[in-house]
């Protein structure tokens, strides 16, 4: 079964072993508004906690997705490619935007669990 996390800078991850599933938060999303375009990362590619992976363009501006914790890209979301909008329809379910390998599990500790986080935007 799969635990999910929250980011301060309003990821969230759904961790199953030591891979995990990135995508940002439906809060997020209200906050950017309508999608248009999303550049995705390159598989393969290593990312550390904190550093830049994926930017979303909305109508309103662009924004930068951090990696939140270190890893390794193993899979992206290619349907975002043509319908990037599938991150606001469903932010937290098939508008996933990338998954990675965890390197390091314990960086789990820092992030915040469902109630956290919603106490985190209130």
């Amino acid at each position: 079964m799969s635990k999910t996390y929250y980011t301060d800078e309003h990821e969230w991850l759904a961790i199953d072993g030591d891979v995990a599933t990135v995508g940002i938060t439906h809060y997020a999303q209200e906050q950017l508004g309508d999608l248009v375009f999303v550049e995705l990362p390159d598989v393969g590619r290593s990312v550390a906690k904190g550093e830049d992976a994926v930017v979303v363009e909305s109508v309103k501006a662009a924004s930068d997705v951090y990696a939140p914790v270190d890893g390794e890209i193993t899979e992206v979301n290619e349907a975002l490619s043509s319908d990037p909008a599938l991150v606001n329809s469903s932010a937290e379910g098939d508008g996933w935007l990338f998954r990675m390998k965890l390197s390091d599990l314990s960086q789990l500790d820092g992030l915040m669990d469902k109630a956290g986080y919603d106490a985190h935007i209130a």
